[in-house]
């Protein structure tokens, strides 16, 4: 056992020697519990050697015969069913790792509570409802000194990484634009969508913008850098909708369906973000453009395994324009533990890459950030979401105060 981390030494390269076990313990077995659930599976056979062997130790939720079903279907060792805090002191009293996969509402005080018990922690997006709440948790995570990450799992697709890497690097120069969109249609009026938790404010805090809008904002902070100030829009298309549990009575819309803001970055950089669920014809449409003095980047979720690029210098003269670069080679990001070159991967895999990043990051006393989104990050991303929606209620510039 290492004595300045408290876990058994990671596997060498060739996989020689003992792996440690990282305990876990979930709070949600829904979209967000499944896409982990896979990823803690997949991660000792696929990122080989691992730097642990997560085991799925505890699953909590709501309702004792559907977390009874989750922990049987997705191979936890035991279903708890009471509520968050028995979970913690009880059942998951000996796990290492609290994963929160809550509604948004269920963000910060389970994962406060789990960091006040020494439990290292991953909390799904946005990090909260508000950045009050956000700032209460890294306030915890400070002085404890447990490992945290919020799950902004696009900064593990590998062609997002390939881009950080080009930025590192210096091949687009002085970055003068940032242009993102997030778009999606599943609550237009012809899908009948009832006014679900992430349509209701005390749940959610935000509609578009923390369910999608918040991605982008993680991503512009972590390739172009820190916002300065923004000025937003935001609209509420259907006010009301049958409740989800009686469709027979309507209940009303408190989020934004769409907003788009600008922003200026501390870099001088300026930059747009929208986002909506009203997209017609768009699925899962996350696609943001740098512009620099020497390249222009451009990735679209939808085409995950790859990016374009066109560069300033390009030679010959004759052959210039946008180049489509396929990211499957064995030397672009986690591409060695994959399969060759051209064989593509999928969304689902960017949890296995974070969650990897997460469990390296306790088992040998690592940084999660700059490449993991840490609680500071989602609280940064807090304090945008927050100033988009005020600047967008009181028609004015938001200048950023963190």
């Amino acid at each position: 056992m290492s004595e300045e981390t408290g876990f058994t030494t990671m596997a060498a390269a060739k996989a020689k020697g003992e792996v440690p076990e990282v305990r876990v313990g979930m709070l949600g077995y829904s979209f967000m519990g499944k896409a982990h659930t896979n990823a803690y599976k997949k991660i000792p056979y696929m990122m080989y050697p691992p730097p642990a062997i997560p085991r799925l130790d505890v699953i909590c939720g709501r309702g004792k015969e559907a977390v009874a079903e989750a922990a049987k279907r997705y191979g936890f060792r035991e279903a708890c069913s009471d509520d968050w805090k028995t979970m913690l002191d009880g059942c998951a009293r000996n796990i290492d790792l609290f994963d929160n996969c809550g509604p948004n509402n269920v963000h910060m005080d389970p994962t406060i509570y789990a960091m006040k018990l020494g439990k290292h922690v991953l909390c799904e997006k946005p990090i909260a409802r508000t950045a009050e709440e956000a700032k209460q948790m890294v306030d915890v995570a400070k002085s404890t000194g447990v490992k945290n990450m919020v799950a902004f799992n696009y900064r593990f697709v590998p062609a997002v990484r390939q881009i950080r890497n080009l930025i590192d690097s210096g091949a687009l120069g002085k970055i003068y634009h940032w242009r993102a969109v997030y778009l999606q249609e599943w609550i237009l009026p012809h899908y009948n969508t009832p006014k679900i938790w992430r349509l209701d404010k005390s749940v959610a805090g935000s509609g578009a913008l923390g369910d999608l809008g918040a991605h982008i904002i993680d991503l512009a902070h972590y390739l172009v850098g820190g916002v300065k100030t923004v000025s937003a829009m935001a609209k509420t298309f259907i006010t009301e909708r049958p409740l989800a549990e009686n469709p027979d009575k309507m209940g009303t819309v408190d989020v934004d369906d769409a907003f788009v803001s600008l922003c200026e970055f501390e870099n001088g950089a300026l930059g747009t973000f929208e986002s909506t669920r009203f997209a017609l014809g768009r699925k899962n449409f996350n696609c943001f453009e740098i512009n620099g003095e020497k390249a222009s980047v451009r990735f679209n979720l939808e085409r995950f395994n790859e990016f374009e690029i066109f560069y300033r210098d390009h030679e010959p003269k004759e052959t210039s324009g946008w180049t489509t670069v396929l990211v499957t080679e064995g030397y672009h990001p986690w591409w060695a533990n994959w399969w060759p070159h051209g064989h593509v991967i999928g969304w689902e895999h960017t949890f296995v890459h974070e969650i990897t990043h997460l469990l390296d990051c306790i088992v040998n006393n690592k940084e999660v950030g700059p490449h993991g989104a840490t609680f500071e990050d989602g609280y940064r991303s807090a304090v945008i979401c927050d100033a988009i929606l005020k600047s967008a209620e009181i028609k004015k510039q938001v200048d950023i105060k963190y």
